[in-house]
């Protein structure tokens, strides 16, 4: 069974407590030994001040100088040591004998502890022993008489459990200090990974690299080119199709990091990001090689950030576009000619319940003349099978419609140097064929003209119907991607005829009157098969 993982939040506030509660500890340890020597020194430091004060009495000296004036000590030490807060403050004279005592049946006694031989000989220090009152931290300082004779000496006690209190009191200090210290970075911790688990949108890392990893496979598999940029310029991103693409059109080196516009001169990418607004569809030339290219900003709270291109080889997309123009046309031929000849069977099955024989004979024979005449008309004209065949299946698409296309070719059309231009030709007939029966389906005289005729190398192809005609104002729209008077999702047939007029380089002239039909010739440069090109 896999082992569930450690959240990001648990993960931060964890590795956050342990990171202050070392700081801390560590930090803690090494002021402890600061505060225990400072709270050491303070202590000596008081108990040796205390000492000194007790040695410039005038009247501890004159007790020390004139016996008789002794009882005056112990209730001066008793005050001071009251006042300081020490353990014990002794006078002594120089044969080590109390003067003042905390406990009055010491007075008169020598001196405890074994430490007070140095300041007899006149040194001031602090020692550690253990007198009569228990273990004492011990400040000694000489008394000097005017003319700067040591007359005695005084020492003064603090109590080392009162020391050790002290430290101790420092350490609870700290101690505390961390104890909040750790608990403020808890709270912080859990700020922090609430504040990352809110930008990462709730997403932990094992699934943001997952997705990662699926958005990365994604992009490298898909057929077209990815390319992305930053608010800057800089490319961000480009998958395996892009550089296959920018590979054919010249384009080497490494993009990624690059300017935009120094690795892509031609681009609008950028301004994409200014504008905010998507471009899709639009044709850009890569050093000779025709893209189709999509845009679109990318937008972070309501800011654009960046820029995403997505575009494929032109070529590549006229390719389906073809296969599956030819397969509609072959299925709309294949439809109307069925529905023609059921028509026609229809005519014959009633011919014959109504035994009218010789009326029967007539029928089927003018119908296979009529065919055998127009299917030999357009072949013996029509040169290139597969133009011929189209033809073939818009004859039957019009009859079936309830109009009439008549075909006329002055002279031979001979099958073309490239595959591709029978391509771009039936779009054109087809469209312009398609648009003229439209324009005659509510008229009373529904005639299309379809002239072909090529001389000199050029190939004209003539198309028109008996329909409304237009106006001069629509003329001029006519070819405008998405226009039409006939409703929505339309207008993109002669936007194609258009495009491939283009591309192979001819000429389109439109002609119409209101209430006298429509007349679209178009003239293009055309080579014939075996032609040197």
């Amino acid at each position: 069974m896999k082992k569930p993982k450690i959240s990001l939040q648990a993960v931060i506030i964890l590795f956050v407590c342990i990171v202050v509660a070392l700081s801390l500890g560590i930090t803690d340890l090494l002021i402890s030994r600061g505060i225990t020597s400072s709270v050491e020194d303070t202590q000596k430091d008081k108990a040796l001040n205390v000492a000194r004060m007790v040695a410039i009495s005038p009247q501890v000296i004159r007790a020390l100088e004139e016996p008789a004036n002794q009882e005056n000590v112990q209730p001066f030490t008793n005050e001071i040591k009251e006042l300081t807060e020490v353990n014990f403050v002794v006078v002594m004279n120089m044969e080590g004998i109390r003067l003042s005592h905390p406990d009055p049946n010491e007075i008169g006694r020598h001196f405890r502890g074994g430490d007070e031989g140095p300041v007899l000989q006149g040194k001031e220090y602090v020692s550690t022993a253990k007198g009569s009152l228990g273990p004492s931290l011990r400040a000694f300082t000489p008394i000097k008489n005017a003319q700067g004779i040591q007359v005695g000496a005084a020492a003064v006690g603090i109590s080392l459990d009162t020391v050790t209190k002290a430290v101790h009191k420092g350490q609870m200090v700290m101690v505390i200090g961390t104890l909040i210290g750790i608990l403020i970075g808890i709270i912080g911790a859990v700020g922090l990974a609430k504040y990352i688990k809110k930008i990462l949108l709730g997403l932990e890392p094992s699934v943001i690299a997952k997705l990662l990893e699926e958005r990365s496979s994604m992009l490298q598999s898909v057929r077209e080119g990815i390319i992305a940029i930053d608010q800057e310029g800089k490319i961000t991103l480009v998958n395996r199709a892009a550089s296959r693409l920018f590979k054919k059109a010249g384009i080497e080196g490494n993009p990624m990091g690059h300017s935009i516009e120094n690795y892509l001169p031609e681009t609008r990418l950028t301004r994409i990001i200014k504008s905010g607004q998507t471009e899709l569809d639009q044709e850009q030339k890569l050093n000779g090689v025709t893209i189709l290219v999509n845009r679109v900003p990318v937008v972070v709270d309501n800011e654009p950030v960046g820029a995403i291109a997505t575009f494929r080889d032109k070529t590549e997309v006229q390719l389906l576009a073809e296969q599956l123009t030819g397969v509609r046309n072959y299925a709309d031929a294949l439809r109307a000619q069925a529905h023609e000849f059921m028509n026609k069977l229809h005519v014959i099955l009633g011919l014959v319940r109504t035994e009218q024989y010789e009326t029967l004979t007539n029928y089927v024979s003018e119908t296979v003349s009529h065919r055998e005449t127009e299917v030999s008309f357009v072949t013996k004209m029509v040169l290139d099978p597969v133009l011929a065949g189209f033809l073939i299946g818009k004859l039957s698409f019009a009859r079936e419609s309830g109009a009439s296309l008549s075909i006329e070719c002055t002279n031979k059309i001979p099958k073309p140097a490239y595959s591709k231009t029978t391509n771009e030709l039936i779009t054109i007939i087809g469209n312009l064929i398609d648009n003229a029966l439209e324009a005659v389906a509510d008229c009373p005289n529904k005639k299309v003209e379809l002239m072909l005729d090529y001389a000199e190398e050029i190939l004209t192809v003539e198309v028109k119907d008996t329909g409304k005609g237009m106006e001069h104002a629509i003329q001029d729209q006519i070819l405008e991607k998405g226009f039409s008077t006939k409703g929505e999702n339309r207008g993109f047939g002669l936007y194609l005829l258009q495009m491939a007029i283009e591309r192979l380089e001819g000429d389109l002239i439109v002609s119409s009157k209101i209430g006298k039909g429509t007349n679209f010739a178009v003239y293009i440069p055309y080579k014939e098969e075996g032609e040197s090109v």
